[in-house]
């Protein structure tokens, strides 16, 4: 295969996994909240690495804090977040999924980590390594 035979494979498979994503049915708890791919980037991480604070999520997610504030904020009134203060620092403030809103996050989100489980099952740790840099490498190239 050549370098413009896979990418044309990749092309014509990019817009079925979108397609496919879109489908995924929004859980019944979580239908009427408006949430946009930037509301689950940041409930995978949480759901995934479990309660954070701002700066550690913006680090994460490659935002500014300000901008994470924002979306903290707009889930935490709808009931999605809970914040409470770092008992280690009071002044600071950590983030988690509200203990209701957790299990229909899961079972939304586990799908798209199965698959990509299922997906890099075969793979050595230097393949799924080099898979994950392609997508961020595209990520980047799109978006310039």
């Amino acid at each position: 295969m050549s370098t413009d035979d896979e990418v044309r494979a990749l092309l014509l498979v990019m817009p079925r996994i979108v397609g496919r994503i879109k489908r995924i049915p929004v859980p019944p708890a979580l239908s009427s909240l408006d949430l946009a791919p930037r509301h689950l980037s940041l409930l995978s991480l949480l759901l995934l690495d479990g309660p954070q604070t701002v700066s550690e999520l913006a680090a994460s997610l490659g935002v500014a804090p300000t901008t994470v504030s924002l979306i903290i904020g707009d889930l935490s009134r709808k009931g999605v977040l809970v914040r409470r203060e770092d008992e280690a620092d009071r002044r600071r403030r950590i983030v988690d999924i509200a203990p209701e809103s957790r299990p229909a996050i899961s079972a939304w989100l586990a799908r798209g980590g199965e698959a990509w489980r299922t997906a890099l099952a075969p793979l050595t740790a230097e393949q799924r390594r080099i898979v994950v840099e392609t997508m961020l490498r595209y990520e980047a190239a799109v978006g310039d």
